[in-house]
């Protein structure tokens, strides 16, 4: 007794740690938002190697700073600037809702150098062709007349500083005034001396400041000058046509100093604020609404224990937003969908150890509320380890290898994992247990919720079927189904999204609402014959193509909006074809990885019959959930990878749940049938999985009726697969795993205690077959 209450004592210590250290850093450490939360940009460069300069992981890192002098210089707030591998770098921009500007300053080398003029070239071509005799350059000036130019005498490294100025007195509008360093002061004047040794009008007394291979001014040394002499104080002028904005970016890229090497736009989404507030509103009302739900459901069927449960349910949600906030991770919409997802798996948790317990105390080996819970959280230990362990492993999954939002969602999903377990062993335990304790539960025991078995466990042992009797028929109709739904596949094809393929895709809320096809008509006569054109519901239009550059989606706009009236651009994502074939065998690679090391795991905690038994129905749901998708012509895009690989934690999960029972019996009794064990092993089980997977389709179906369109498939698909997986690790897994089991006749085997004492008065006897040796 005083170790109970000792172990007690400490429980409830560490949860109130837990719990307060939690509270402390959710109220002072606050959750950062994804930009398709709060709206914003989001580009992704990667460096490019050049004869002269390798795309190394030093080479990146140095264009990182360069590239974040320029952003700080725009004026953006709180922007993000990180390098992601190699020679990728992320840019976030939030509130920049035109990212073409952003682009246009962070994709340009500025390359910057300082040239004295050897004359006019005939063309271009001789030109060229005696500058490399030369080694010299020719470039076309601002009035397009060719120059060839001496090897460059000053680079960007010689500029100490770059303003951009207006000359109000004289009327000569915006010019940029740059300062060169000591040592780019001397070759200055030594520039300027050579070519004022030259007579007035002459080429050779012009001096070419080269940007980027582009002269961008190339002014003649003035008369005053004298030869030998050259400009003294270090300080020369750009001038040109320049309104304010051109003349302040000019002075951002020469001042900025030059990239260490190229770089290219690979990515590129904007998502505007107006879409992030609504998603952010649609999806916090799924949360809450489907939480309730789902809280009043385990209220309804455990009473006190599931009080009790919600209770600790709200502790992980604090514990999960700690954790987001204290680890600096970033919140996106996929991500807040699995925070939600995850109060499934925490619910999951609880139930396992209530409906275990529920056995305990049905068959008498624990005559107290009390001592049911206990030998609850014992038994359900093993199986809440595993199923949780099995999908972190779908969680690193996509944290390793999908990109933006959706690696989000493997980092609260995982998050909301690793918190649903503490949740479920030590928030849960500390007051079950302390409730179980007190004398009016103790005299009350059909208040706790355990002291009655629950309708479905008892209809199951009353009726006692034999479900596993001819587990090749289940096999039949399993396969059965996956022909139906798989040929969709071949039939009707994916719907690759832009992530897959590479491409742009805009999405516009219009004044009126447009059809789809007279938008698709209308943009074939603009030159866009081959863009896909897709209503998205609530007046809102979206348009992919392969290929659209910033004036291309301009043209876009202009004739959307001729058609729906005002056309406002709420999101835009451009991926390029190289990183669409990354993420297409990153997808690829991810789902065999997941199913592999299920596979290793299962290995590992069961035997290979029935790791391959679960991998195999893993498969059979996959290839389900993409056929109904292909059927549907549904999108199979990023976050529906990230439902994929969710589906796969959560069917395998039920199979765990299974197999350990399994693996129970099996240890009690190992001549008896297997297909006998197997079949208690799914009544005693099944009111788990009937009353885990009710919470996590009330979850789900709040997101899919009042989440965000991008959610609604999300939560789509997961129901499908949550419905498709609980049947899956019944009557396709167990089948399985009975057909690849050896058989050899045995004796018939006489009902253990267990088996006496779990079959309520007047069941049926089951019927018994032929043994299986393990």
């Amino acid at each position: 007794m005083k170790r109970h209450h000792r172990s007690l004592r400490t429980r409830a210590l560490l949860a109130l740690a837990v719990i307060a250290g939690s509270l402390a850093i959710a109220l002072t450490v606050p959750v950062r938002l994804g930009l398709d939360l709060r709206g914003g940009s989001q580009i992704v460069l990667e460096t490019r190697s050049t004869p002269a300069a390798e795309a190394s992981r030093e080479a990146t890192d140095r264009t990182v700073e360069v590239l974040r002098g320029r952003v700080d210089a725009l004026g953006v707030a709180e922007p993000t600037l990180v390098r992601s591998g190699d020679h990728r770098i992320l840019v976030e921009l939030p509130g920049v809702q035109d990212p073409q500007k952003a682009t246009d300053v962070l994709g340009r080398t500025a390359q910057l150098t300082v040239h004295e003029v050897l004359g006019r070239a005939e063309n271009a071509d001789t030109a060229a062709a005696q500058a490399d005799a030369t080694a010299a350059r020719v470039l076309p000036d601002e009035a397009g007349q060719p120059l060839r130019l001496k090897a460059a005498e000053l680079t960007g490294q010689d500029v100490k500083s770059a303003d951009a100025r207006i000359d109000q007195q004289s009327g000569a509008g915006w010019h940029v005034t740059i300062d060169f360093t000591d040592t780019g002061r001397d070759r200055w004047a030594a520039i300027t001396a050579d070519a004022a040794c030259h007579p007035a009008g002459d080429p050779q007394r012009r001096i070419a400041i080269v940007l980027d291979d582009k002269i961008i001014s190339s002014p003649q040394v003035a008369t005053s000058v004298t030869c030998g002499a050259g400009i003294a104080g270090g300080t020369t002028q750009i001038t040109g046509s320049f309104d304010a904005t051109e003349a302040r970016e000019l002075a951002l890229l020469v001042s900025g100093g030059a990239l260490p090497v190229p770089v290219e736009v690979i990515e590129q989404r904007t998502i505007g604020a107006t879409l992030g507030d609504a998603a952010v509103t649609a999806a916090a009302w799924a949360a809450v609404i489907g939480t309730s739900l789902t809280a009043l459901f385990v209220i309804a069927v455990y009473r006190l224990m599931g009080l009790l449960a919600t209770l600790a349910l709200a502790c992980y949600g604090l514990i999960s937003y700690a954790a987001l906030a204290a680890l600096g991770a970033t919140l996106t919409l996929p991500g807040l969908a699995g925070f939600v997802l995850a109060i499934g798996m925490a619910v999951d948790a609880n139930i396992l150890v209530f409906e275990r317990a529920r056995e305990e105390h049905a068959i008498r080996n624990r005559p107290s509320t009390r001592s049911a819970l206990a030998a609850g959280f014992r038994g359900a230990l093993s199986a809440i380890a595993d199923s949780n362990i099995t999908t972190l492993i779908a969680a690193g999954l996509l944290f390793a290898f999908a990109s933006g939002p959706v690696r989000g969602f493997g980092v609260t999903l995982g998050i909301g994992v690793l918190a649903s377990m503490v949740s479920a062993l030590l928030i849960t335990r500390a007051l079950a247990e302390y409730a179980a304790s007190r004398a009016a539960v103790h005299r009350r025991p059909h208040l706790s919720g355990i002291a009655h078995t629950g309708w479905v466990r008892d209809r199951l042992l009353r009726r006692g079927p034999h479900l596993m009797r001819h587990p090749r028929r289940w096999l039949a109709v399993s396969a059965a189904l996956l022909v139906m739904t798989a040929s969709g596949i071949v039939v009707r094809g994916l719907d690759f999204g832009i992530e897959f393929t590479g491409g742009r895709l805009v999405e516009y809320a219009t004044s009126a609402p447009v059809d789809p096809d007279r938008a698709r008509v209308a943009l074939a006569e603009a030159g866009f014959p081959r863009a896909l054109v897709q209503s998205s519901g609530d007046g809102r239009l979206t348009v992919r193509a392969e290929d659209l550059t910033d004036t291309d989606t301009a043209t876009v706009t202009d004739t959307v909006a001729g058609l729906g009236g005002d056309a406002e651009k709420v999101r835009d994502e451009l991926i390029g074809p190289t990183l669409g074939d990354e993420l297409r065998r990153n997808a690829l690679i991810a789902l065999s990885l997941a199913l592999g090391a299920q596979l290793a795991y299962l290995a590992v905690r069961f035997r290979w019959r029935f790791a391959t038994a679960a991998v195999g129905a893993l498969a059979h749901d996959v290839l389900i959930l993409a056929g109904v998708f292909a059927w549907l012509g549904k999108p199979v895009d990023g976050v529906f990878l990230a439902a994929l690989l969710t589906v796969i934690g959560y069917s395998v999960n039920d199979s765990v749940v299974l197999f350990d029972r399994v693996r129970e019996l099996l240890a009690r009794d190992r001549t008896a049938p297997l297909a006998r064990l197997t079949n208690r092993a799914i009544l005693t089980t099944l009111p788990r999985t009937v009353n885990t997977g009710t919470g996590a389709a009330l979850i789900l179906a709040a997101l899919a009726v009042l989440a965000d369109d991008t959610l609604t498939d999300f939560a789509l698909a997961l129901l499908i697969g949550l419905a498709v997986g609980t049947y899956s690790s019944v009557f396709t897994a167990t089948p399985l795993a009975l057909e690849l089991h050896p058989r050899t006749p045995a004796k018939p085997q006489r009902p253990t205690a267990h088996d006496r004492a779990s079959r309520p008065t007047g069941a049926p006897r089951t019927e018994r077959g032929r043994a299986d040796r393990v």
